[in-house]
């Protein structure tokens, strides 16, 4: 099932897309990478409209879909898709461990009002189970012909978090780890220390472009920056651990 209208797909150049749900709260992003020899998608999104159909419209090229993090808003169209593969640590999450009730999840995804794609009925949502077909490692090298992904993992928002950057393009994905909006550091799979060690891993890249998960992109790469003082501010203050609180930066908020 999927509707022409829910996605949203906009090209970063000419072999880049994001494929959005702007209609949805979450306003999930992934991103079709295509290169001379096959095709990268980052994440699938919620998973309440096929983004198969989306993705085969914009490449004939064979596909693998890598994991920001195996959350339900971003794995929703694995089950879509042959070649998947999600960081070690997180394996388990696809194998009946996925760390939210069912329940939690439909509240999440219904939380505030949306008019969801015709014939998907949120009672009948599930989240993707499945085995990957390949792990994802710090280090990993992903090869697409004429460009290449360096993938970072970078815990904290979940255990097996990555981050992916193309050094050629000095492009930076960054998942749930740096965006506009709320970063989430208070669930129980959440680490606020490690959190604040990825960001800071982050500034030894040079980014000129920043390509988020979620709300507004392309996002300044000065985020980076300005995400990393904030959380060195919180730990000044003796906030970095879990329960201490919503904290407002403006442009973004951190959840501890």
């Amino acid at each position: 099932m999927q509707d022409k209208n829910w996605f949203t797909v906009e090209p970063i150049d000419r072999d880049t897309f994001a494929i959005s749900e702007w209609k949805h709260w979450e306003e999930t992003h992934s991103y079709l990478l295509r290169g001379s020899d096959r095709a990268v998608l980052i994440d699938t999104g919620l998973g309440v409209s096929d983004i198969k159909q989306v993705v085969d419209s914009l490449t004939s090229l064979p596909i693998q879909v890598v994991t920001t993090h195996v959350h339900w808003d971003h794995i929703g169209g694995h089950g879509h898709f042959r070649d998947i593969a999600v960081h070690e640590s997180e394996e388990q999450w696809l194998d009946g461990h996925f760390p939210l009730p069912l329940q939690a999840v439909k509240k999440a995804l219904t939380s505030r009002p949306c008019v969801f794609p015709e014939g998907f009925r949120p009672e009948e949502y599930r989240v993707f189970q499945g085995k990957p077909a390949g792990l994802l490692h710090d280090g990993d090298r992903i090869d697409l012909g004429n460009r290449v992904l360096t993938v970072l993992h970078t815990p904290g928002h979940s255990p097996g978090h990555c981050c992916f950057y193309e050094p050629a393009r000095k492009t930076l994905y960054t998942g749930d780890l740096i965006y506009a909006g709320c970063l989430d550091a208070f669930y129980p799979t959440t680490d606020p220390l490690l959190f604040r060690q990825s960001v800071q891993r982050l500034l030894t890249l040079e980014v000129k472009r920043l390509l988020p998960a979620h709300h507004r992109f392309p996002a300044d790469p000065g985020l980076i920056a300005r995400v990393d003082r904030a959380f060195s501010e919180l730990a000044d203050k003796g906030c970095l651990e879990q329960g201490s609180g919503l904290f407002d930066f403006g442009e973004f908020q951190i959840h501890v």
